[in-house]
């Protein structure tokens, strides 16, 4: 298993609301993409704030954790950091209403848990298929979409495609989303903010996963792609390897 990781300000934005890195411990490692949102710099905050903790947490680990441990770790990481952000906006005025999305993926040679929050994605890609969406995004037009109000095709340029139903920080309890999967049907997992995927089709990201070369240059093609299609927001990911051939094929 390997991973790399970009992020980009965009083309519009004066400066990066994610926060994205990868930690190892044990042959296991954890990948996290945060889109903080809020006023000023509240959601530059937010999203470094989950991420910090995040390794903080990480690093206390000592042994590898089993599929049902990691699990409870996650889901409690994500409680915890719930917490700890809302504690802080409350506290700090220049702070108020800030939150993060939040996606990670814990990954072992025999496991995968992920969990997400907001609209920040995973997606799983396998040599010869899309890039396949295995997340459920947390906003008001995916709400309107399973309820039948509106298409998928309409969800795309919805009004309201932006409006999260769910985020880090801005209540004080959070709904979990975390599932487990296997490597069974997929070599590589991609962790994405919406500013990847509001951009890139998954037949677009397949196409980059595809070609010749590197994680480090799919990333950076990736990043290059949803710039030249306008690069309104700030753009992270982060691609995970299980099969170390599927980089150069």
């Amino acid at each position: 298993m390997r991973a790399v990781f970009g992020s980009d300000v965009g083309r519009q934005r004066s400066h990066n609301e994610d926060s994205v890195n990868v930690f190892y411990k044990n042959n296991q490692l954890l990948g996290v993409v945060a889109d903080g949102m809020g006023g000023h710099a509240a959601g530059e905050v937010a999203s470094g704030m989950a991420l910090k903790f995040a390794e903080e947490k990480w690093n206390q680990l000592e042994e590898p954790l089993t599929e049902d441990a990691a699990v409870t770790w996650l889901n409690h990481l994500v409680r915890t950091v719930n917490v700890h952000l809302y504690d802080y906006s409350e506290a700090n005025d220049d702070c108020r209403g800030m939150g993060t999305t939040f996606a990670a993926a814990l990954c072992s040679e025999d496991f995968i848990v992920i969990t997400t929050v907001g609209d920040s994605r995973v997606y799983s890609w396998l040599q010869g298929s899309e890039a396949r969406q295995i997340t459920e995004d947390h906003t008001l037009v995916n709400e309107l979409v399973k309820s039948g109000q509106i298409s998928r095709a309409d969800a795309e340029s919805h009004p309201e495609k932006h409006v999260l139903m769910r985020a880090l920080g801005t209540e004080p309890t959070i709904a979990l989303d975390t599932f487990t999967r296997d490597w069974s049907d997929c070599s590589h997992l991609i962790l994405c903010s919406d500013g990847l995927t509001n951009k890139l089709s998954s037949l677009q990201m397949r196409a980059i996963m595809e070609s010749e070369g590197p994680l480090e240059e799919k990333t950076e093609k990736m990043i290059q792609a949803a710039n030249e299609a306008g690069g309104e927001d700030n753009i992270s990911l982060i691609i995970i390897s299980h099969d170390s051939d599927g980089e150069t094929r």
